[in-house]
């Protein structure tokens, strides 16, 4: 019984840190999405890249508690994001809890100055 509830609990613990590592983003895809000038329907022809050069100018907006755009407050990365896809690129707002929303803000997380 005691090797049984092992097992079953060494299980849950894989899985939930599966579900954990799936649940983060990629930089990796985050950084082909930030070039992506078709992100999210974008009818501009520019992507995130266009403005931010290889991320410039975002290292540290993960450290933010709100950031001021357009005259506005915003307390979540995901909303300024989704200005920004919306207002410079013409295209429609991801879903904040997306995998492109995830993997976004991992590659703009890996910007940041060590």
């Amino acid at each position: 019984m005691k090797a049984a509830k092992c097992a079953f609990y060494s299980i849950v613990a894989v899985f939930f840190m599966v579900s954990i590592a799936a649940a983060a983003g990629n930089a990796e895809r985050g950084k082909v999405l930030f070039s992506d000038a078709k992100l999210s329907g974008s009818t501009t022809g520019n992507s995130c890249n266009f403005c931010h050069p290889n991320g410039r100018g975002l290292e540290e907006s993960l450290e933010k508690k709100e950031w001021k755009l357009m005259g506005k407050k915003y307390n979540k990365i995901e909303d300024a994001i989704n200005i920004f896809i919306e207002k410079a690129m013409h295209g429609r707002p991801l879903d904040p809890n997306s995998q492109e929303m995830l993997d976004l803000i991992a590659y703009i997380g890996s910007l940041k100055k060590q």
